[in-house]
């Protein structure tokens, strides 16, 4: 079976370099990392009677790791107004916790630019954010701030269609 339906002599997988976040409807800016979507379903053995030495494996909870964003540091303050919902240096009563969870999109685009796999990622919530990386005058890095973001599931968005030229 051919890795791709539409462009069935393509063999090369996608590239993992070109991708886009949408946070709130709107690509974030200077995003330069973004952790692996990962879910793990733990397993609960279960014995059945007569049979001792050879359990069953079942199926328990399932949880989803958090996602972990980097970016260059910018005007943009998306991450630092997110992560202020949560908690602020106000304390718990200066806190919005009304829209603190948020809906976001990661997509993997071509070498065109254009969309070609996308998952939806539910319920999602800031529980670290970093404003600055540690500062070194002798050093020449770019500034990268970076949010740790809890979330309740994703699954991929099915209506994303293979493009002709991908």
């Amino acid at each position: 079976m051919p890795r791709y339906v539409v462009n069935s002599t393509k063999f090369d997988p996608l590239q993992g370099y070109a991708f886009v976040v949408v946070i709130d409807n709107r690509p974030v800016a200077g995003l330069n990392k973004c952790s692996a979507l990962k879910k793990t379903t733990t397993v609960t053995p279960w014995f059945e009677g007569g049979d001792p030495a050879a359990p069953r494996q079942l199926p328990g909870t399932t949880t989803y790791a958090p996602l972990t964003l980097e970016a260059g540091i910018t005007y943009d303050p998306t991450f630092e107004d997110w992560a202020n919902k949560v908690n602020n240096f106000q304390g718990p009563a200066a806190a919005s916790l009304a829209g603190f969870r948020k809906e976001i999109t990661i997509q993997v685009r071509n070498l065109q630019g254009k969309p070609v796999l996308a998952y939806n990622v539910h319920r999602c919530w800031v529980s670290e954010y970093q404003a600055l990386p540690q500062l070194d005058a002798s050093s020449s890095a770019v500034l990268i701030s970076s949010v740790k973001i809890e979330n309740e599931g994703w699954e991929r968005d099915t209506t994303l269609v293979e493009p002709l030229d991908t």
